[in-house]
């Protein structure tokens, strides 16, 4: 489990530091910076993945990611008295991210290079505005120190810890590579390893597509399938591997609990392709995938991404709400807190039922968000009250 995340410059999000707990809500109204901070987790577990980069591009480049506020607002800015304006910058932009976990903590710091050529020639590159890797650290404990620092990166150069002192392991590491994606040797450097293999454990669900032309409407070849894709093409064969190797009660209560009198079963064609049959009161015959509706499908979706004989380290579910009906709500919310039992939960909603439906949980750390003057920040949060946490550079 990590137990906070922490994100400075990305959007809205000037420094933000949030405090997790098994199950997680984060909500507020439409603009307070949600998204964002979805994103910027989703933008951290791309560092493992070695797609970081290409991610910060997909966003329209890191010029375009950093906070576009002023570094500081004085008293008078707060109050309105005086007009909100910039200053002179005292050091160069950084988008950092970094959690503390309960084994390893990690932060990524990124900025834009120095225009330069390339290979020996005169040449600009044309890759000058790829942002660059400038520190990166694993460390153990709460707090960034540089006495618990065990993994230090500075530019190009990695040091790894031995004992009260540090070694060189790398001199030559590419300013777009992160140590997460180049440095794997577990014996050597198993703090990497760790760490590699926890953010590669995440699993992100929010884009599901439901719609009449969607791939999942349509008989797939089944597989087992212990975890279900991100894009949920493979429902009806993880529904059976939960049915099979996993807790079949529980989908069986999931399913009565939303939809009472109804339950799954399952057949295949000649080829293998496996062909939900969704059996309800009244009806004479099964519902298959292609005929159910966009709500009662994405509920079926949430229902095998929930319910995954492999759990994942943690699962973040960005507005699972999308084309349910209320009534559904308070059912997802008891899945999810179930799923609370074994995974991290991370859920984004602007959904007032399920909010309150996970909020009754004791366990559940809700995040209420807000802006003031284009910052996002946790309602109610002092400086006594964010968790400890302090930046590498």
């Amino acid at each position: 489990m990590i137990n906070a995340f922490a994100v400075s410059n990305y959007r809205s999000l000037k420094n933000v530091v949030s405090p997790l707990s098994g199950l997680n809500v984060v909500t507020g109204p439409n603009g307070c910076g949600k998204s964002n901070l979805y994103k910027s987790l989703r933008l951290l577990a791309e560092t493992a993945k070695g797609n970081l980069i290409s991610s910060i591009a997909q966003e329209g480049g890191l010029d375009y990611t950093f906070w576009a506020g002023p570094d500081n607002f004085t008293k008078g800015m707060r109050e309105g008295s005086a007009p909100v304006q910039g200053a002179a910058k005292k050091q160069n932009a950084r988008l950092r991210l970094g959690f503390v976990g309960e084994d390893f903590s990690y932060g990524i710091s990124l900025g834009m290079p120095a225009p330069q050529g390339f290979a020996g020639y005169q040449d600009p590159s044309m890759f000058q505005f790829d942002p660059e890797i400038k520190r990166e650290c694993i460390w153990v404990g709460d707090v960034y120190r540089p006495s618990s620092c065990l993994i230090d990166r500075v530019g190009p150069v990695v040091k790894v810890r031995s004992g009260q002192k540090w070694a060189v392991y790398n001199t030559h590491l590419n300013s777009y590579e992160s140590i997460l994606n180049e440095i794997s040797d577990p014996v050597a450097v198993p703090e990497v390893h760790a760490v590699r293999q926890t953010i590669r454990n995440w699993r992100f669900y929010d884009q599901f597509r439901t719609d009449t032309d969607s791939i999942i409407r349509t008989p797939q070849i089944g597989t087992r399938t212990p975890v279900l894709d991100h894009d949920g093409h493979s429902l009806v064969a993880a529904l059976r591997t939960i049915y099979e190797i996993g807790d079949r009660q529980a989908l069986y209560h999931a399913i009565e609990d939303a939809f009472p009198g109804a339950t799954v079963n399952f057949t295949a064609d000649s080829g293998n392709r496996f062909v939900l049959q969704f059996l309800q009161d009244g009806l004479l015959r099964p519902l298959n995938q292609a005929e159910l509706s966009d709500g009662t499908l994405r509920y079926l979706l949430l229902v095998a991404a929930l319910l995954t004989s492999r759990p994942p380290s943690l699962l973040v579910l960005n507005e699972p709400e999308t084309s349910l009906h209320p009534d559904l709500l308070p059912a997802l919310g008891r899945l999810i807190i179930r799923a609370s039992r074994e995974t991290q939960v991370w859920v984004v909603s602007h959904a007032p039922r399920l909010v309150a439906t996970l909020e009754q949980d004791g366990e559940c750390n809700s995040i209420a968000l807000n802006k003031e003057l284009g910052e996002t920040i946790i309602q109610g949060q002092g400086l006594l009250d964010a968790p400890p946490w302090q930046w590498a550079d």
